[in-house]
């Protein structure tokens, strides 16, 4: 117990900057305080008018982007010294829920895979690239399932900086490899996150879902797919986590994962989060969890943040009524 406390102690002294961001390998803020909350209707949102998005993010500028640590760092920081000590918020119960997703359409396109990649891309797996404060970032989402068969998960981190303005330029690759895009760059027309990661940045509700655009004609999940979600599960249960690592030792060109059995955070128990074993860095924020052992389970997280730049433990919040009411509200529109 003294080893562990020990351990707490100094992790939550390192400074921003050591931490990283999973966008970078460290996200957004933490739990909220208890007033500010807890309504699952509670979600914020914002249209997008990115009509030159695709042709902004040419093969240069995806190459550059940043991974986000930046923005995860300033928020982990906030957060900490914000609600350190602070309980979770309390969400109002909600029994388990369960949507199913959708079958890629089959086609003929063939994704060219090159020597030392750790996962075939998945059609519903892809990139997100978008521009905040003036720099372009990168992260990774997910089609899920939606009545607008138009939405992808992410990272609240990777939509807007909680509390500030949301993200422009904001595009999605499906199945990206290796700077190619087999299935085209979505933009987005709006944003939702909840509320409490919109104006705290409450790392707790460090999820957003962005809804696309057709591209020429064509919805996103007609064309790659789209997972199922849950809502409300039970905690510690198995997972497989998938992203784009982009900081070192990766290059984010590729499709990673990692695997394991679920845990709560010791180190911040205010987030209400749990961890698996994983060493993805920066860039994999926003990437998918699904429940079992590969991309066909349901959806139930996201890639958020992890300790130091040698983590070797990905977090992700737990999708409880609140996110799950951002979900609906995106899903809907």
């Amino acid at each position: 117990m003294t080893k562990t406390k020990t351990l707490a102690t100094s992790l939550l002294s390192l400074s921003a900057a050591a931490i990283l961001a999973l966008v970078g390998t460290t996200s957004a803020n933490a739990a909220p305080s208890k007033d500010a909350d807890t309504s699952g209707a509670a979600v914020s949102s914002h249209a997008v008018s990115d009509a030159g998005a695709a042709d902004y993010w040419t093969p240069e500028r995806m190459k550059n982007a940043k991974s986000g640590d930046i923005l995860g760092a300033k928020a982990l920081e906030r957060g900490q010294l914000l609600n350190l000590g602070k309980a979770p918020a309390t969400e109002a119960p909600g029994a388990t829920s369960s949507i199913a997703g959708q079958p890629a359409a089959t086609d003929s396109t063939a994704i060219n895979r090159k020597v030392n990649q750790s996962e075939t891309p998945v059609k519903h797996i892809g990139k997100i690239f978008f521009t905040l404060g003036g720099s372009n970032y990168v992260c990774s989402g997910n089609s899920v399932t939606a009545a607008n068969k138009s939405t992808v998960s992410t990272a609240g981190h990777c939509v807007n900086e909680g509390p500030g303005a949301y993200a422009t330029n904001f595009v999605f690759v499906p199945a990206y490899l290796n700077g190619a895009a087999p299935y085209g760059k979505w933009t987005a027309k709006a944003l939702y996150s909840p509320s409490q990661w919109a104006s705290n940045g409450n790392m707790q509700y460090d999820t957003a879902f962005a809804v696309m655009n057709t591209l020429n004609g064509q919805k996103l999940a007609d064309v790659v797919g789209s997972s199922g979600v849950q809502f409300n599960a039970a905690r510690g249960l198995s997972y497989k986590s998938f992203g784009y690592p982009a900081a070192s030792p990766f290059n984010g060109e590729s499709l990673k994962s990692c695997s394991g059995t679920a845990t709560n955070d010791p180190y911040n128990p205010q987030f209400a989060t749990q961890g698996i074993p994983c060493n993805m860095t920066g860039g994999s924020s926003g990437g998918p969890w699904f429940i079992g052992n590969s991309s066909t389970g349901y959806q139930n997280s996201i890639n958020s943040y992890g300790y130091g730049s040698n983590s070797t433990t990905m977090y992700g919040p737990y999708w409880g009524t609140v996110i799950q009411s951002t979900y609906n509200t995106a899903a809907a529109s």
